[in-house]
């Protein structure tokens, strides 16, 4: 099952395997690919994946959330497009397959450089401090769709195969989601807490050709009591009404692939990405998370059974990741598999999979030290398996 193709639309995916965003902070000042970034995706090229999610691409500078976040610009975009036709050549001649591409678009909004926000939320704020002057205001809430849809045209150009319309994880397109106390045209209302996403997404629709992927990945819930979080109850349990309820508008505007998340990281990392050891003690186990993903995704397969669904939480699972992804994917709990942190400790671990050399030991620790290099300001990568992060981490911890 895992190595089966699947086809949306006109596209042919030629496997199971997705290798999900992973943000990396690695790019040049101008947000162009650096030695480490392209490092990373030749690596992701060689896997055998069926589709390689690029990380988070900021649509504009002040949407950034670190200065060396990836932007696709104008004046970059020969360099993008020359790392695609790298890496295409580089998975075909290698591998002997046509992974697909897609690129994913975000504004940082709260993780910003500098925060922009969508309200004032207490929670959130215990860490991180804001006023007042750093919420949006609707004027430029109003300027996003088209920045969205500039970069869209960019990733055209480039040669991605699909986009993301990112809302997930905190960012501004999520946090608009659960503007309950907001005022004025973007936030009270479902009407209006869904307008920035919904303009963004038919902006980038507008912008690029009918065959290519139209896709999002979306926190389904926050895992924050209402009213800061959206796809909760104020008891902080699940509450899937207006997740199904945008999810139900998304697919009429032409989504066709959800990639599923859950939670916000930097505030209650352990929803979105289990894990066995860190300096951060979790309120729950990691089997209540990692029974939450399979949950929701299988409640969105029997309530959406046209749309594509990307599984996430499965780098948790170390040796018998292979095992779980095809059990999720015959039960019909997603139709894609997506791994994270697995795929920058273990690049090859499905071609090795395929090879019969798939080795447990090489698999991801789910240690979140990658996490704690981005926290301090590094760029980010696997500090167990890989000889330069384990520098920079022994580095942070003096």
């Amino acid at each position: 099952m895992i190595g089966s193709a699947i086809e949306i639309g006109k596209t042919k995916i030629p496997n199971r395997v997705v290798l999900q965003p992973m943000e990396g902070c690695d790019c040049l000042t101008d947000g162009s690919p650096s030695v480490l970034t392209v490092e990373k995706y030749i690596k992701a090229a060689k896997s055998a994946a069926g589709v390689i999610w690029f990380e988070a691409n900021a649509v504009c500078p002040e949407g950034r959330t670190n200065p060396r976040q990836m932007m696709l610009t104008k004046e970059n975009l020969p360099k993008f497009r020359s790392l695609l036709a790298q890496l295409r050549r580089i998975a075909e001649e290698e591998c002997g397959i046509s992974p697909v591409f897609i690129l994913q678009l975000t504004h940082s909004g709260r993780q910003s450089i500098t925060p922009m926000i969508a309200y004032r939320h207490p929670i959130y704020e215990e860490t991180r401090p804001v006023t007042d002057e750093n919420i949006v205001t609707d004027e430029y809430l109003d300027t996003l769709p088209e920045k969205f849809a500039a970069s869209a045209s960019l990733a055209v150009e480039a040669g991605f195969d699909g986009v993301d319309v990112k809302s997930c994880h905190g960012y501004l397109l999520q946090e608009m989601l659960s503007a309950f106390t907001r005022e004025g045209r973007y936030g009270g209302s479902f009407e209006n807490r869904t307008r920035l996403y919904f303009d963004c997404l038919r902006a980038v629709k507008k912008v690029i050709p009918a065959d290519m992927l139209l896709t999002t990945r979306l926190s389904v819930a926050d895992m924050v009591p209402y009213p800061y979080g959206f796809g909760t109850t104020a008891e902080n349990t699940l509450d899937l009404t207006e997740p199904d309820r945008l999810i139900a508008q998304m697919i009429a505007e032409g989504i066709q692939i959800l990639n599923v998340t859950l939670g916000n990281p930097y505030y209650n990392p352990h929803v979105n990405r289990p894990y066995r050891k860190g300096g951060y003690i979790p309120p729950e186990t990691p089997d209540a998370g990692l029974t939450r993903f399979i949950e929701v995704e299988k409640h969105l397969k029997e309530t959406f059974p046209s749309l594509t669904v990307v599984g996430s939480g499965l780098s948790y699972y170390r040796g018998d990741v292979i095992a779980e992804s095809e059990r999720q994917l015959t039960e019909s709990v997603c139709d894609l598999v997506g791994y994270g942190r697995l795929w920058i400790a273990y690049p090859m671990f499905y071609r090795d999979y395929l090879r019969g050399m798939f080795d447990a030991k090489k698999t991801c620790l789910t240690c979140s030290k990658c996490t704690e290099l981005m926290r301090h300001g590094q760029v980010s990568g696997c500090a167990v398996f890989n000889a330069y992060y384990q520098k920079l981490y022994k580095e942070i911890q003096g």
